[in-house]
């Protein structure tokens, strides 16, 4: 099977990252991932490319596969993986289009299968630090080399959707300190732990949520046609970055990421 060092995921209005691909369909004990995973170069690195949402977004959050999507990942040789995804923020300081790579997250999730050591096996990885720290500091490094409009570190709750927050879900959310809000950040991290590979979240805002927007002069609910459409102005603006910053990541350091399983098993 044709192998890959990198993998990305691609999120709400991101279903393509390279044209000359070479596509593989993958089985795993989970089921069948989102869509066939594409890989091709970049920068002399082999990147394997997979829409979480499916290739026409006919996924929702809540009925993605996550766990086939990782393990497939793993499966073609895959070590650190990339996951950028469409985020509503939390704070009104932040803006359309900046990007928040995030160092911690808050599961407001339900009914997910968020592990893969369900028994007679059991693990208890730890989540303290759920972001490789490395690939934070490439993603952080090349952005502002771009001039792309970048925070170093935020927490990103992720709600189970496909519903937006209420106003009072929205100020709770707010009250707490977090920074951004999406749907597919969890478990999709927190699995490629699990497997020792290493993974970093990087939240594209796209719209104030709801919470924030009531303290915006003449800003509307969030709709998902909003979102969408300033994901797609910045579409480009994310590929600017990956076509960067992908030529840049080495090979898996012995770090958190890779030794997630030392002292683990019960």
């Amino acid at each position: 099977m044709t192998q890959a060092e990198i993998g990305v995921f691609g999120g709400s209005g991101f279903y393509s990252l390279l044209e000359d691909v070479e596509e593989v369909a993958v089985d795993t004990p989970y089921g069948s991932p989102s869509a066939p995973v594409t890989i091709g170069d970049i920068g002399g690195k082999r990147v394997a490319f997979l829409p979480r949402h499916g290739r026409s977004h006919e996924l929702p959050p809540g009925q993605i596969n996550y766990r086939a999507n990782v393990w497939a990942m793993k499966e073609l040789g895959v070590r650190r993986l990339i996951g950028p995804n469409a985020s509503g923020a939390l704070k009104a300081d932040l803006e359309l289009g900046e990007f928040v790579v995030c160092d911690q997250f808050v599961d407001r999730t339900y009914s997910r299968k968020d592990t893969f050591y369900e028994g007679p096996e059991t693990t208890h990885v730890s989540a303290a630090d759920p972001f490789c720290p490395e690939l934070r500091g490439i993603l952080v490094e090349t952005a502002r080399e771009l001039g792309i409009p970048v925070r170093d570190g935020g927490t990103v709750v992720v709600i189970n959707g496909p519903r937006f927050s209420t106003r009072a879900e929205s100020r709770w959310f707010q009250d707490a300190g977090w920074d951004t809000i999406n749907m597919t950040a969890y478990p999709e991290g927190y699995l490629a732990r699990e497997l020792e590979l290493c993974y970093a979240n990087i939240s594209m805002v796209t719209d104030h949520d709801v919470g924030v927007a009531d303290a915006i002069e003449g800003a509307p609910p969030v709709s998902h046609h909003d979102v969408l459409s300033v994901f797609n102005e910045n579409n480009e603006k994310l590929r600017a970055l990956l076509l960067a910053a992908v030529p840049k990541i080495g090979p898996q350091p012995k770090d958190i990421c890779s030794t997630a399983l030392e002292g683990a098993r019960i």
